[in-house]
């Protein structure tokens, strides 16, 4: 691997917050936020600009004086939600601390900017003071909130009693937030995971699912899906009607999945090699019961990364030919530009994060979510306060949530090949990283490729999606940005009236040149890709009346065993 990596150019966007999992991941949240020499040297810049800083404070205090007498028209942004109840504005002292709170959140925000930090330093504090501001919400106050007293007045006071029992709960473990969702909302094989197939192949490492064929006919060249290696396969079959895997079964597809093993402190030593390996076990596996050549590769977030290396390789010993197509959801290869990730990544970070993995052999998915709801407090740790604990209530039963709270952990040593790639943005240089003793060039995989990003993506922004498209080598390349987040663009099934994507090849320099030029559709970009996949997969032939093969029998129903392992 390289032994440096680019220096930004602007903090224009925000690139894979991965990183910022994987290196800060280690640490406790209380930890990340305590004085560092980010803070040291916000004070000493707002100390070199004391008349601004005397121009804000006294600004403030004139409006503080106005909201005490009751003629301040400070009232909260219309996409603000936190203070919809009416009892906000109608109720003279719960408006004036709702004003009185916008007033010095607004103030502290102007001065974080007027510090000009650099970008490393401004997405630094930037995460302290969002945090802070949105904690120090009167909202979130369970004895000013006229939520939490009228659900007081509601149920007699049993609203107080369930709401401390539901903090209690969720304070004694890990991931220490309130929980987004009951922990038996859902049953995995029931109510989400629920595709009909089959377990066909099981490794130490993974289990491979082959889907039952809902069509006469299906398209001769299967696909293979890689998942994610932080969380569980099922998103990309999350419910009966919102599930990728099932709309492309019911489109002909012969569809398989990887359902990576849970690992544990024995597991220490599986690393990028190891599960490259097993790509190229499930890759054989599928090949065979298909009775083809080649298979169609569909990677996701930090699947699609070693989904893209297994790819180089397979090309750089000559066997490039076996990926029919390359498809990559929500994937960062190019880390190029910087935002909070990169701002919290440094040598010294990551070393520390290697060394507390490798310490325990793992690095703990319920630490990852934690962190992940503190990047964004005020819709991922906040609103479930108020619900949980302040109104006393069970949270919705939301299968996405489900899913994000099915936490896995990661092996220390793939967690620290997934770090060095992060710090040195190994894929962008070739032959920096490697795949199993060959170098990684993704300038030389030429097969066909389809790359999706979420306009809205707060994990993998869409940007870096679209410099990560323009590293391979394909010379048939189509990128689709399609609305929504991170996961919303990746669970979005037809018919959704709101859905949209935009088209086109990632020809131009620029992720924003391209965006000018691209063409627009309506719809879920699922229909779109059935038919690129359609196109790409050979003669339509009888679908199989059984399950895998002689060599690869069915050996339990989906969604297997792996799945439900903790």
């Amino acid at each position: 691997m390289s032994t440096s990596s680019p220096t930004p150019t602007t903090p224009d966007e925000l690139t894979a917050p991965l990183d910022l999992l994987l290196t800060r991941g280690t640490r406790g949240v209380a930890a990340r936020m305590l004085p560092d020499s980010s803070w040291s040297r916000f004070g000493i810049s707002l100390a070199g600009r004391p008349r601004t800083v005397a121009l804000r404070g006294g600004a403030l205090v004139r409006e503080l004086g106005a909201i005490v007498a009751g003629t301040s028209d400070r009232a909260p942004a219309k996409a603000d939600k936190r203070f919809g109840d009416a009892a906000w504005q109608q109720n003279p002292a719960l408006r004036r601390a709702m004003q009185a709170y916008l007033a010095t959140s607004h103030t502290a925000t102007a001065l974080l900017e007027d510090a000009d930090l650099d970008w490393r330093d401004h997405e630094r504090m930037r995460f302290v003071f969002d945090n802070l501001v949105e904690g120090l919400s009167p909202t979130n106050n369970p004895f000013l909130s006229p939520l939490g007293w009228k659900a007081m007045v509601d149920t007699g006071g049993l609203s107080a009693v369930r709401g401390v029992r539901a903090f209690l709960r969720d304070m004694q473990s890990s991931p220490r937030v309130p929980a987004m969702v009951e922990p038996d909302a859902f049953e995995v094989g029931e109510h989400v995971a629920a595709t009909k197939g089959a377990v066909v192949f099981q490794t130490r490492t993974f289990e491979l699912i082959h889907y039952a064929p809902q069509t006469e006919t299906v398209h001769a060249t299967p696909l293979l899906i890689v998942p994610p290696v932080i969380n569980k396969y099922y998103i990309l079959d999350i419910a009966p009607g919102r599930s990728l895997i099932e709309h492309l079964v019911q489109q002909g597809q012969q569809v398989f999945a990887i359902s990576w093993r849970n690992p544990h402190a024995r597991h220490r030593d599986w690393g990028a090699d190891t599960y490259g390996a097993a790509i190229l076990e499930a890759l054989d596996a599928v090949q065979c019961i298909a009775g083809t050549t080649s298979a169609h590769v569909l990677g996701t977030c930090s699947g699609g990364i070693l989904a893209a290396m297994v790819a180089a390789h397979l090309t750089e010993i000559g066997e490039g030919d076996r990926i029919a197509g390359l498809t990559l959801a929500v994937t960062v290869l190019d880390q190029t530009r910087a935002g909070t990730a990169s701002a919290m990544m440094s040598e010294r970070a990551a070393a520390a994060a290697i060394r507390d993995s490798a310490a325990k052999g793992f690095l703990d998915g319920r630490t990852l979510a934690e962190m992940f709801a503190w990047l964004r407090p005020t819709d991922l740790v906040w609103r479930y306060w108020v619900n949980n604990y302040v109104q006393g209530r069970s949270p919705a039963a939301f299968d996405v949530l489900f899913w994000n709270s099915d936490t896995t952990r990661m092996a220390a040593a793939l967690h620290r090949d997934l770090v060095l790639l992060g710090l040195r943005n190994a894929l962008t240089i070739p032959g920096a990283a490697t795949m199993l003793g060959t170098p990684v060039d993704l300038g030389t995989v030429t097969a066909d490729s389809y790359v999706v990003g979420g306009s809205a993506d707060h994990l993998c922004p869409w940007q870096s999606t679209y410099r990560s498209a323009r590293l391979l080598g394909s010379k048939d390349a189509r990128f689709v940005l399609s609305s929504n987040g991170h996961i919303a663009s990746l669970v979005n099934p037809p018919g959704n009236p709101r859905a949209s994507y935009r088209f086109g090849e990632p020809a131009s320099d620029t992720p924003d040149a391209w965006l000018a030029t691209a063409e627009t559709a309506t719809d879920s970009w699922w229909t779109d890709y059935a038919h690129w996949l359609a196109e790409r997969s050979g003669p339509d032939v009888d679908a199989p009346h059984s399950l895998g093969a002689r060599q690869y029998p069915p050996l339990a129903p989906a969604p297997g065993t792996y799945v439900h392992h903790s």
